[in-house]
């Protein structure tokens, strides 16, 4: 899970996304885990996590994969 109150200490770098990533779970905790309430936030860090390159931010490993998942998708013969 993600700290949002530590700045990963052992990490070279910060993570470019870790606070969009913090507004996720803030707004998740507030909302009683309503995604659809959040939708607003959740759009900033996938912004976010487009201006990076893949690998960059660990918080956007999640997108990549969905990424990677809707591409497999796209080039599968139906």
């Amino acid at each position: 899970m993600l700290q949002c109150s530590v700045h990963f200490l052992d990490m070279p770098q910060k993570d470019p996304c870790q606070k969009q990533a913090c507004e996720i779970q803030k707004c998740l905790q507030a909302n009683n885990y309503m995604e659809s309430k959040c939708q607003a936030v959740i759009e900033e860090l996938r912004k976010c996590c487009a201006r990076y390159p893949k690998g960059r931010s660990l918080v956007c490993s999640g997108f990549e994969k969905e990424e990677e998942e809707k591409q497999t998708l796209k080039l599968t013969p139906q």
